[in-house]
């Protein structure tokens, strides 16, 4: 009964759950940090603008004409200036971008992705100017970028160290399934032995000294024990059962073969199993798996009937399906949807593991059959198994 543990696969899918919940927590902390970047960003431009201003005024007030024929204006790599009049005119500028006399108002001004700072001369001392503006192109997306880059780089460091905390974290369960996984496989090598003495040795005695009622028991016990193993067993090779190749099976004789077998077990209650099993009947299948669906339903339904009714198995083609039916008398079932889980039982007096079931659940999904449950407690259980007709 092996429980593969992926380190990998585990690992990635809780550490992608929790960057998740990670960057979920973070959110509002990140959007208030975004915010505080983009306004500590308008300050910083706010205030290089303000600098630009004053050693551009500096410069004009150095400036002398007496001395000096031609005043060089300063010009800047990433900063452009201008002189403008009182009517919003430039007398000279090297802005590009077209200002409007309404943004000639001393202060800070934003304008798209452009900001710039006015300032307003009391007199026409410098070139006849009323106004000085110095302008820089103020760039959001380096700012949005630096901001993703930071965002990611969070998401990147978290996801690593999740990974390598959660592979590491799941090293010791697996251990623990290798060592449970291998107990199992020598306790069922252990069981099998036994078993198959109590077997063989019944059947020698049966034939020498011919039934009777304690042996049959003998035998039923026996039957039931070695159901509970092959299931076991199933699950054990189970990853090598799904990878086998289908067979050709006369469905009709394999399913007479089954319902033998479980006659010894159905006497212990009394029960008697009724057929309406329709010949001829051919389906292209993997042998261990329709065994798995056959004995687990068989088994089910003389364990949960009760003493001296019958279980009614079918088999018969019914359009583009086969169609196989289980029907029992017994205790029915409360929660049908949950039958196929794992370790699920309704009835805890009856022995078993809750696995056959399950096992019959799987091999429904891996070869998509169409199942039907009908139920009402106290009055028994009918399932149903659709096997699609294929073309030959």
């Amino acid at each position: 009964m092996k429980l593969e543990i992926n380190e990998s696969k585990f690992a990635l899918k809780y550490s992608i759950i929790y960057t998740i919940i990670v960057l979920v927590i973070l959110m509002v902390p990140f959007a208030i940090y975004d915010n505080y970047t983009y306004n500590l960003e308008e300050v910083k431009t706010e205030i290089a603008l303000k600098k630009k201003s004053v050693a551009i005024i500096n410069e004009m007030e150095r400036f002398d004409p007496a001395i000096q024929k031609s005043f060089l204006f300063p010009r800047f790599k990433t900063y452009q200036a201008g002189l403008y009049d009182s009517n919003g005119n430039p007398i000279f500028t090297l802005i590009e971008k077209p200002l409007s006399p309404l943004d000639l108002t001393p202060g800070y001004h934003r304008k798209g992705n452009y900001r710039f700072y006015v300032t307003k001369f009391d007199d026409d001392r410098y070139f006849g100017a009323k106004y000085l503006v110095v302008g820089t192109e103020f760039n959001i997306h380096k700012i949005l970028l630096n901001i993703l880059l930071i965002f990611l780089s969070i998401v990147a460091v978290t996801f690593i160290f999740s990974f390598i905390i959660l592979k590491n974290f799941s090293k010791p369960f697996k251990e623990i399934n290798k060592a449970l996984d291998d107990f199992i496989k020598d306790s069922m090598h252990e069981i099998n032995t036994p078993l198959s003495i109590i077997n063989i040795n019944v059947d020698m005695f049966i034939d020498k000294f011919g039934k009777n009622r304690y042996l049959s028991r003998i035998k039923s016990a026996a039957k039931i024990l070695s159901s509970l193993y092959d299931d076991m067993n199933y699950l054990i090779k189970e990853q090598t059962i799904q990878k086998a190749a289908k067979k050709r099976i006369n469905f009709s004789q394999f399913l007479k073969k089954s319902v033998d077998y479980f006659k010894d077990i159905a006497e212990l209650k009394d029960i008697k199993i009724k057929t309406d099993i329709q010949e001829e009947i051919y389906i292209d299948f993997v042998p261990q798996k329709l065994q798995k669906i056959i004995d687990n339903n068989l088994s089910n339904a003389i364990k949960y009937s009760n003493e001296g009714k019958e279980v009614i198995v079918s088999l018969k083609k019914d359009k583009d399906a086969i169609v196989l039916g289980f029907k029992d008398f017994g205790i029915g079932i409360k929660e049908p949807d949950k039958i196929f889980s794992r370790y699920y039982r309704e009835d805890h007096t009856k022995g078993g593991f809750g696995i056959g079931l399950n096992i019959v659940g799987k091999i429904v999904n891996e070869e998509n059959l169409e199942v039907k449950i009908e139920s009402e407690p106290g009055e028994g259980s009918y399932f149903e198994y659709r096997f699609p007709l294929e073309k030959r």
